[in-house]
């Protein structure tokens, strides 16, 4: 009997690269190869999504990425992602337009106003205690039995720090990884009833924060995130789609970004048993493994653009209302910037030019955090001599947006 995916594939544009069995099967890699050798600017004219543009290259990327006037990321034309129409919107739905899905002023408005919480000063406050709580959870870790990787590290870790960004009931922080895996998958889109069952989330998660923003605005600022928007002329006044959608934006981001690179660490590492050893025998390749890490993974396979008037990129015509999805899962591979970018090299020496953060204006605000959380994860690992041994292959995320794990199971040694 033919597998899914070949019975897709008989059915539709083999350089269709948004299909969800892709990224299940871990089988992107060869569309992606194809479209930056033969059409880096490729036009799907169907797909699940409608038709978009495929920007897959290095350089196109940054050239879009650099004209926000022409290249629009707001809501108002769909968004952020493949799947988002603004032509398709359910009766009682609630529009949740989100900074990210902004485009200047409003979006340098509302991003100045979290934009210290991630900055330099507050990244060196988290250091001592991300580092405890690493240690915390590696050491409740079996050595010398399978776990799954992704729920005892990946996710406690990322979770553990969204908590503590937004002053959270800790007991209740496993809401936010729920909340985070149904908001962020793009798959939830396609029926009437996935986007119900994921509007209930929102909502939830919607009670859930203004509750916390009632008892935030009565009793004083403080340095958490609803603090800081409480406190802010651009987010105080933010109505309720508006509110959650930021929410969204900041425990999605905050949580896909971080935990899928560090199941990249265990899993890709385990691939690449050279470049571990490497890093074993010399840890001050840590901060730039944690680049090439981030690199290789890419925690967000794309973001999307609409053309707000014609224009031409790489000589291709696209068209005003165009849908444009900008593949950093290729880019990152783009062979002309990352030599043999499949591979992970922990010393290679331009491993931050990635494009997993974005660029420009919309560069993830963010970006400090992951790092953060990812360089004491490798840190921690090295100072007990521990290594994450892949027993079975990952259970993957089946969708073209969050490009990452839902389970991993590994074996701790030492070494």
């Amino acid at each position: 009997m033919a597998t899914l995916a070949h019975d897709v594939e008989a059915q539709v544009d083999p350089l269709d690269v948004s299909r969800a069995e892709l990224y299940r099967d871990y089988a992107w890699h060869e569309p992606f190869r194809r479209l930056r050798a033969e059409a880096p600017v490729h036009k799907c004219e169907d797909s699940k999504f409608g038709a978009y543009w495929s920007v897959s290259t290095y350089k196109p990327i940054v050239l879009i990425e650099s004209l926000p006037k022409i290249f629009s990321s707001s809501w108002e034309y769909g968004g952020i992602t493949v799947a988002g129409d603004p032509q398709r919107v359910l009766e009682a739905e609630v529009r949740m337009p989100m900074f990210i899905a902004m485009d200047p002023p409003k979006h340098n408005a509302q991003r100045r106003t979290v934009a210290p919480a991630f900055g330099p000063s507050e990244i060196e406050r988290m250091r001592v205690e991300t580092r405890a709580r690493t240690g915390e959870v590696l050491d409740s870790l079996p050595v010398g039995e399978t776990f799954d990787w992704v729920d005892k590290v990946s996710i406690e870790l990322t979770t553990g720090m969204l908590a503590k960004l937004f002053d959270f009931p800790w007991a209740e922080r496993h809401n936010l990884t729920r909340w985070s895996d149904v908001l962020g998958d793009i798959e939830l889109f396609d029926t009437v009833e996935n986007r119900q069952f994921r509007l209930g989330h929102a909502f939830e998660m919607g009670a859930a924060f203004k509750k916390l923003w009632d008892e935030k605005a009565a009793s004083g600022a403080g340095n958490d995130l609803i603090s800081i928007m409480l406190s802010s002329d651009a987010m105080s006044h933010m109505d309720e789609g508006e509110f959650m959608g930021n929410l969204i934006l900041l425990i999605v981001g905050g949580n896909d970004t971080t935990r899928n690179s560090m199941s990249a660490y265990a899993y890709g590492l385990n691939k690449y048993p050279g470049e571990r050893a490497k890093l074993e025998g010399d840890p001050s390749l840590i901060p730039n493994a944690v680049s090439e890490l981030i690199r290789w993974q890419t925690p967000l396979s794309h973001m999307r653009r609409t053309a707000v008037e014609d224009t031409e990129v790489e000589g291709q015509t696209i068209r005003k209302d165009d849908k444009i999805a900008l593949w950093y899962l290729s880019a990152n591979r783009d062979e002309s910037v990352f030599d043999d970018g499949e591979a992970i090299r922990v010393d290679r020496e331009n491993a931050r030019r990635h494009l997993s953060f974005g660029y420009g204006i919309h560069r993830c605000v963010g970006a400090r955090v992951a790092e953060l959380q990812l360089t004491i994860l490798l840190e921690e690992m090295a100072k007990r001599r521990l290594r994450a041994n892949v027993a079975a292959e990952p259970e993957r995320v089946p969708a073209c947006f969050v490009n990452g794990y839902r389970s991993l199971p590994v074996e701790l040694s030492r070494y």
